[in-house]
């Protein structure tokens, strides 16, 4: 590998961390406020799922993914686990 390609190499896993860390970050935020709804849910007697949101929220994130050119299906499913643990953590709060 030439030096110049090694560089190149460095400096992409350099961004990879970093948008790494973000993502590490981000989630930890969302779940944060995913938690805060759990808690709201439960102390409103509301169900831990609501399949209408989860539905717009999927649609919402393909459009998202389509307009910056990563795979749609991917960002479903990414979301559909995100959305499956959110749950996971709603019911959780309902016991």
């Amino acid at each position: 590998m030439t030096a110049r390609a090694a560089g190149l190499l460095a400096d992409h896993r350099e961004s990879i961390d970093r948008l790494d860390a973000i993502l590490v970050f981000t989630l930890a935020e969302r779940f944060a406020h995913t938690q805060a709804v759990g808690r709201l849910k439960a102390s409103h007697g509301l169900p831990p799922a609501d399949p209408v949101r989860e539905e717009a929220q999927i649609a919402r994130l393909t459009r998202l993914a389509d307009e910056a050119d990563l795979d749609p299906e991917f960002a479903r499913k990414f979301l559909t686990f995100i959305i499956q643990e959110v749950i996971k953590h709603h019911e959780q709060h309902q016991t």
